[in-house]
């Protein structure tokens, strides 16, 4: 991805439209090959563990200690926001393919599901965490859920890939 960028970069100091063109195509499909990539490890321990301690940092203070979220999570606040859903497994993260899961996290929830006018209170991570914080947390997260919801994520998982 790297050398998308830089190849970008060297197309917008030469003005060249077309050259532009395919550097942006580059990006953008080097970007999705990257986040189509993504898949937790709920079962790798030093993973979880990391995520631990990004979810404790990160996201505990939103989304609770215990995953359990912000009471009424469902109901928008007088900001016309929703208030930080549970991540366990009364909530619906766990109804979220691995890639749109960390694209919500690194992007935040507009950019992720292209809605431009879109408001959450969710930030977006990208520049604060790295990609492998974000796994790390989202499988630390994974790994909380009961067997049969970790099943189920998993064929939502294989259905995405199809």
């Amino acid at each position: 991805m790297a050398g998308a960028r830089s190849w970008t970069a060297a197309a917008l100091a030469t003005g060249g439209v077309a050259a532009l063109a395919v550097g942006a195509f580059m990006l953008w499909n080097a970007d999705r090959d990257a986040v189509s990539s993504v898949r937790l490890r709920p079962d790798d321990a030093a993973v979880t563990a990391l995520g631990q301690k990004v979810y404790t940092a990160q996201c505990a203070s939103c989304h609770g200690t215990r995953l359990e979220g912000q009471p009424r999570w469902r109901e928008r606040g007088p900001d016309g926001r929703l208030p930080a859903p549970p991540h366990d497994a009364s909530g619906h993260t766990w109804h979220h393919p691995d890639e749109m899961l960390f694209r919500i996290t690194k992007l935040g929830v507009a950019k992720a599901a292209n809605l431009k006018d879109y408001v959450s209170a969710m930030p977006a991570y990208e520049g604060v965490l790295s990609d492998a914080e974000i796994v790390a947390a989202l499988s630390w997260i994974k790994s909380q859920w009961p067997a049969d919801i970790r099943a189920r994520h998993d064929e939502l998982n294989r259905m995405a890939a199809r």
